[in-house]
């Protein structure tokens, strides 16, 4: 075996079913070889984000693969992996390197040293001997600890070289943490002897694959949950708990809870400062638990850290208070409520026939018209994050990928076909704006040449509507902010099945004959035309 195929091999042993790549690296025929299917996007950085919903959709239990060629191809590869590495989203990178030696001669563009900055690990692998413990190195980092991607240049030479004997390699396992008895029993005392204690959760409930001991301590407790944008779906928003998820805009209940609460249990959260993300009110009895010490004192200091896997420190919060003989009380109502009655002052907007359409009005009808429990749907950035994510209501885990440490336009697109790959039986949507589909629009024809049926929504108001109130002058005297396009045109001239709505009554028409396109194994397009104003629900 040379290089190639031992790299190949390795990637079969670990589950890999695809490999995204583009498009000149051995790694694509030493797969095909073994039948690891090859996707060529039309663009890297959606080749990682294929990549990101993949192992966002399977928990990291197999891992997404982008392969590049060297030069152009890893340094176009760098924003998808920058993504990759703000959502902390295990993703292996393989590129086509130099030869040995020509690493810092300029202007070669040394791939270990540019990629350190948005990956978990970077490496190059200069002798094919050292494949197998670095493949497993690779591995072990992205399902350990704080996920994330993973970079291997491998050297010119070692995809010829002759590979010496026998593979040694076994599939990484991930490996969970118990948190100190000590300190769950401190926060037992904390979360029982609060006047108004609350949850925050994050993706790590989603990684743990905790959500069923969350429910049960929420309701052992009566806690209100909310979740951050990329751990929405980590707890089901039609339970009576639920105040949903934030980004930058957040439901208002969420935020009153926020402010009234005194001790804040944030889970599976890195609690990261981000203008994307919830900000922690000042002034909390706050307990910290996460597997990554490293985010423990990072932008926040705790009144109590805890380091472990989300499900064991539930868990182990749940055996102490049974122990202690808590007893599950009826359940509060007030939660329940609060959102209710924030709802029917939406109402107006979510039940709007004003036109140019209403985007809030397409999200109530998005949400009537599909099976939350099987659908996965994501959001892009800027406005349609804003948008759909207060107000879609999850109802199974990993139904939502929500994304926003790093925002870039487009990375919706690559995500649902990631998803769909791995998940073919959901229906799997992007719900993305004329901006987002401008940055990677040519890659609805990856999804038909490959035959992935994901179902894109476009909110075409025609301008970059977002960021209306900061180009003011060059707006009035350029349009700077003006796009445009006719998307289900450009949909159908690529084999995606294009639909247009201008009117709010059309669209749970247009949606169902686009299930049917999509059901029927072909991706299918819907273009709306939507106002350039609207509100924001409840900015933190």
């Amino acid at each position: 075996m040379d290089g190639a195929d031992v790299i190949a091999e390795i990637l079969r042993r670990e589950g890999t079913e695809f490999i995204a790549a583009y498009p000149r690296n051995p790694l694509i025929e030493a797969c095909a070889k073994i039948g690891i299917r090859s996707i060529l996007p039309r663009q890297e950085r959606v080749g990682v984000s294929i990549a990101d919903g993949y192992s966002r959709t399977t928990l990291g239990k197999k891992i997404g693969v982008f392969a590049a060629q060297s030069g152009p191809g890893i340094e176009n590869t760098f924003p998808g992996a920058a993504q990759a590495f703000a959502e902390a989203v295990p993703v292996l990178i393989v590129t086509a390197g130099t030869s040995n030696g020509r690493e810092f001669v300029a202007p070669v563009f040394n791939a270990v040293d540019n990629f350190r900055h948005v990956t978990k690990w970077a490496t190059k692998v200069s002798d094919a001997r050292f494949l197998p413990a670095t493949l497993r190195r690779a591995y072990h980092q992205m399902r350990n600890g704080r996920p994330g991607p993973v970079l291997l240049e491998i050297a010119q030479e070692v995809w010829t070289q002759e590979f010496q004997g026998e593979i040694a390699y076994t599939p990484v396992e991930r490996l969970r943490s118990e948190p100190d008895r000590a300190a769950v029993a401190k926060a037992v005392k904390m979360l029982t002897s609060a006047k108004n204690p609350m949850i925050w959760a994050g993706a790590g409930i989603l990684r743990a694959e905790a959500t069923a001991e969350l429910v049960e301590l929420a309701e052992l407790l009566n806690l209100p949950v909310m979740t951050t944008n990329p751990g929405k779906s980590g707890f089901p928003e039609n339970h009576p708990l639920s105040l949903g998820g934030s980004a930058v805009n957040q439901p208002r209940p969420m935020t009153e809870y926020l402010k009234k609460s005194d001790t804040i249990l944030a889970i599976g959260s890195s609690l990261t400062t981000s203008p994307f993300n919830p900000n922690m009110p000042a002034g909390k009895t706050v307990i910290h638990a996460t597997n990554n010490a490293e985010d423990i004192n990072k932008d926040y200091a705790p009144t109590l850290g805890i380091l472990g896997d989300a499900k064991l420190v539930l868990a182990g919060i749940l055996d102490q208070l049974k122990a202690a003989g808590a007893k599950k009380p009826n359940m509060r109502g007030d939660v329940k409520e609060a959102k209710e009655a924030w709802l029917k002052e939406w109402a107006p907007q979510l039940n709007s026939d004003e036109t140019p359409m209403n985007q809030y009005r397409i999200v109530r009808d998005l949400l009537k018209g599909v099976d939350p429990a099987t659908t996965i749907i994501t959001h892009d950035s800027g406005s349609p994050r804003e948008q759909v994510l207060p107000f879609w209501e999850t109802a199974a885990p990993g139904g939502y990928m929500g994304w926003g440490k790093s925002t870039q336009l487009g990375h919706g697109l690559g995500l649902a076909m990631g998803a769909k790959l791995a998940a073919p039986d959901k229906l799997c949507i992007n719900v993305m704006g004329d901006a987002a589909i401008g940055m990677v629009g040519m890659d609805i024809e990856t999804a038909s040449r490959n035959k992935i049926p994901i179902l894109t929504i476009v909110f075409n108001n025609g301008v970059m509507a977002a960021e209306r109130d900061t180009l003011l002058i060059s707006t009035e005297k350029w349009r700077t902010m003006d796009v445009g396009g006719n998307y289900y045109e450009f949909a159908n001239a690529f084999g995606v099945k294009g639909f247009r709505v201008e009117k709010a009554a059309d669209f749970p028409k247009a949606l169902a004959d686009a299930k049917k396109v999509v059901a029927g194994g072909t991706p299918a397009l819907i273009e709306c035309i939507v106002k350039e104003g609207y509100e924001f629900t409840h900015a933190r």
